[in-house]
């Protein structure tokens, strides 16, 4: 069961796949997305038990060699995230609230997805990663407009005190054209 998210970003594509194939054999991991992202950068994600993804995080670091970009490991995450990375959840049909939190980084995102899940009852719908969006990442959610409202505040907040800001946006009822571009 995955606990616990890893995450390399590199700047060569040939080392992120040694990189991952280092992370694999360093412990008990899965690869949750192993791809080449906007700018020529290559991202490997994995989840895992918490000390497995810790170890294979700081494997993959030291096999990265010159191209390491940026790593982390987030332990403890809420189960809506591995539900709502690089897929889309069908929205509400009640009205409520859609809201928005832009990055300008993958890693931060993820954190600001995890806060958000946990301050507030809402369902993350997508967590997107990277891909056609010039390096910058995004996450959706629907819920109350209230529970929203909170999600996006504390996501926010992650996503702001690290400088990666983008935007932070809630629509309340938005309407059904809307989450059809969502989705």
């Amino acid at each position: 069961m995955n606990k616990s998210i890893g995450l390399i970003e590199l700047s060569s594509v040939a080392a992120g796949f040694a990189v991952a194939d280092t992370m694999l054999k360093a412990g008990n991991v899965h690869l949750l997305l192993s791809r080449s992202i906007c700018s020529g950068k290559y991202m490997v994600l994995i989840g895992g038990e918490t000390a497995a993804v810790q170890s294979a995080v700081t494997a993959g670091a030291e096999a990265a060699g010159g191209c390491l970009i940026d790593q982390t490991y987030i332990p403890n995450v809420h189960p809506d995230v591995f539900i709502a990375l690089g897929r889309t959840q069908a929205p509400p049909m009640d009205g409520g609230a859609l809201g928005i939190l832009e990055s300008f980084n993958v890693a931060t995102l993820i954190l600001a997805a995890d806060a958000a899940a946990k301050a507030a009852p809402v369902t993350l719908m997508e967590v997107r990663l990277a891909m056609a969006l010039g390096g910058k990442a995004f996450c959706t959610m629907t819920g109350d407009v209230g529970s929203v409202n909170s999600a996006v505040a504390a996501g926010r907040r992650v996503i702001a005190d690290a400088g990666v800001l983008v935007n932070a946006v809630v629509i309340t009822r938005p309407h059904p054209d809307v989450y059809r571009e969502v989705i």
